[in-house]
């Protein structure tokens, strides 16, 4: 068989650092993926960066593959060192020192170094999360099903959003749709980053659009939970999904089925009172407001504020006196006759 050299594989001295040997092969990584090379040339260079990372990006198997010593040259003729000549990498077949690494899996040469290691167990450093490649050594069944239940209970699947809620959609208590976009780990190169599909960051941002019905007792920072609608693993389990309510309205504070509202007015109004139209969410109405009324005086209207068990909440029209820009000479005179007298 014919010795590789790892070092040159990754374009890296045999002195390079854990960090200098994983950032060339990142870069390998994505320049060779099968997701943006295509070339038939490129599939078989993805390969060889991944078992070279295989071996420099594990500190045992560094170590053992060092110990060879540093004159071979890559496609040197190589023997096994003794023990290892008779070694047996047939995983179909079981016993202790069993392997099979699949027709487009690790080099023989490979092989002969660390089949000892590999026994048992997959490849954890460079091929997890590769399309295609994903499956050069498989897991016994009785190793994925642990592997499965590890992941089902270390990971978290559940999604936890703010969701602002307006009186209108308080009053009208519809079924109301929520679209929100969730960041999630690249399916493609499971969060590695190495794909296209993602760009290189290993995330991924989707929309997702869900109908929620308000409960009829909804307060601020209560949870509606939408079960089975969060994250979905490799599996296929699903998590929840959580909103924690949040009442928020330009027009309206919310305080339960009570409702305040501002009723602009103008300083001679406030003196002499008036009569406003102003909007409610049960329609449009006419109110009185008595003379004399001091900005921050709230006028209650019963009735007119959102639905409980019983009927309505109130509605607080709350008075805000405010100054007009477009005072002209002849009301400030006014204005300063009326200072005089009081």
């Amino acid at each position: 068989m014919k010795y590789k050299d790892y070092y040159e594989t990754l374009g890296v001295k045999r002195d390079a650092s854990e960090s200098e040997i994983k950032s060339a092969y990142r870069k390998l990584a994505r320049k060779y993926h099968p997701d943006v090379n295509k070339t038939k040339e490129a599939e078989e260079k993805f390969k060889d960066v991944n078992e070279a990372y295989e071996v420099l990006g594990d500190k045992q198997k560094r170590q053992r593959y060092d110990s060879l010593g540093a004159g071979w040259q890559g496609g040197a003729d190589y023997t096994p060192p003794p023990g290892f000549e008779n070694f047996n990498f047939n995983f179909n077949q079981g016993g202790a020192q069993s392997f099979n690494f699949g027709s487009g899996g690790f080099s023989d040469f490979f092989s002969s170094l660390f089949g000892d290691m590999m026994s048992g167990q997959r490849s954890s450093q460079g091929f997890g999360g590769f399309g295609g490649f994903e499956d050069y050594a498989q897991h016994s069944s009785n190793s994925s099903k642990k592997q499965r239940n590890s992941r089902e209970n270390n990971e978290n699947l559940d999604i936890t959003k703010t969701l602002n809620i307006t009186a209108q959609e308080l009053f009208d208590k519809k079924t109301i749709s929520v679209t929100f976009t969730e960041m999630d780990k690249c399916g493609f190169c499971n969060g590695g980053g190495y794909c296209s599909h993602c760009g290189g960051t290993g995330f991924v941002s989707t929309p997702k659009t869900v109908k929620v019905k308000l409960p009829k007792d909804i307060t601020e920072g209560k949870k509606i939970r939408l079960k089975g609608e969060g994250k979905t693993d490799a599996y296929g389990n699903k998590g929840d999904l959580y909103f924690v309510v949040h009442l928020k309205d330009s027009e309206y504070d919310i305080d339960g089925a009570n409702l305040t509202k501002e009723v602009e007015i103008t300083p001679p109004e406030a003196v002499l009172g008036c009569n406003k139209d102003i909007k409610t969410l049960h329609g449009n109405i006419n109110i009185k407001i008595p003379a004399g009324v001091s900005s921050g005086q709230s006028l209650r209207l019963k009735g007119l504020g959102l639905p409980t068990n019983e009927g309505f909440g109130t509605l607080n029209a709350k008075i805000k006196i405010v100054i007009p820009k477009n005072y002209n000479e002849e009301i400030r005179n006014l204005y300063k006759k009326i200072q005089e007298l009081s």
